[in-house]
């Protein structure tokens, strides 16, 4: 009788320990949140976010799908034509679309620069963060944005060199803001030597809300110190932990994604 008690209270314990799904209405006032915070935004149509979520499906692969907790994830794709960054979270209960903006990506053809590597990249503390300066390159233009801006780091990855022979090299994939005025009005178009250019609202939301920020709080939770986290950060109920690039071998610009200046 003891042991049969004992299994039940178990099993209760159990089934209240499921993670509880997320309400639409939770969902939805993210996507307020999204719509209201980032700018450069693009207008995908639903079809168009299926297809999304579906390649990004695929990307994450069967395991990673059916054991993975609800977490949101960073979805670029570098097409020529579309060049744009989707914010998603999965939930058990499906796909939830936060919003898209225009990026930027590898712009071939340079001497060091490369074609966007694709794949699943992890944001973890293997390659720590760091912020920017603010300070102008050789070139006159602030390449990691205003002072403070995030430099989202995801290590040493294999890419297509955009000069020479087209071979292959290593390069340091990041996700970083821009110079303000100089670059920023051409998000929407390849233009970097290979890491995702975003906006400097998107890398202002990623960091306040903690949106690949995964590992990051697991480490604070247990007591490490990051001077890297915003004191006033409010991280989303389900901060993921990955950027995932593909490239939909768009012809022709989507009227969703027009050039930049025509937004």
């Amino acid at each position: 009788m003891i042991r049969r008690s004992l299994l039940l209270a178990l099993c209760c314990t159990l089934v209240h320990a499921q993670p509880v799904p997320p309400s639409d209405a939770t969902l939805n006032a993210w996507s307020l949140r999204f719509t209201n915070e980032v700018d450069h935004q693009l207008q995908v149509p639903s079809d168009v976010q299926k297809r999304y979520t579906d390649m990004l499906a695929q990307e994450l692969g069967e395991s990673h799908m059916r054991n993975a907790p609800p977490q949101a994830y960073v979805l670029v794709d570098r097409s020529a034509f579309v060049q744009a960054a989707f914010v998603v979270v999965r939930t058990s209960a499906g796909w939830h679309w936060l919003g898209a903006t225009a990026v930027s990506t590898g712009k071939i053809g340079t001497y060091e620069h490369f074609l966007t590597p694709l794949g699943v990249f992890a944001h973890t503390l293997d390659n720590p963060d760091f912020r920017a300066e603010g300070t102008y390159n050789q070139n006159k233009i602030r390449g990691y944005g205003l002072k403070g801006m995030r430099v989202f780091d995801f290590g040493w990855q294999t890419a297509q060199r955009g000069w020479g022979d087209d071979g292959e090299s290593q390069m340091r994939l990041q996700m970083h803001a821009t110079d303000p005025n100089g670059l920023e009005a051409r998000l929407g178009s390849v233009q970097s030597e290979g890491c995702v250019r975003i906006p400097a609202s998107l890398n202002r939301f990623l960091d306040r809300y903690g949106v690949l920020d995964a590992q990051y709080e697991e480490a604070a939770a247990s007591g490490k110190k990051l001077w890297i986290l915003r004191s006033d950060r409010q991280t989303m109920p389900w901060p993921g932990r990955y950027l995932v690039v593909v490239d939909s071998g768009a012809t022709e610009r989507p009227v969703w994604s027009p050039k930049p200046g025509k937004r």
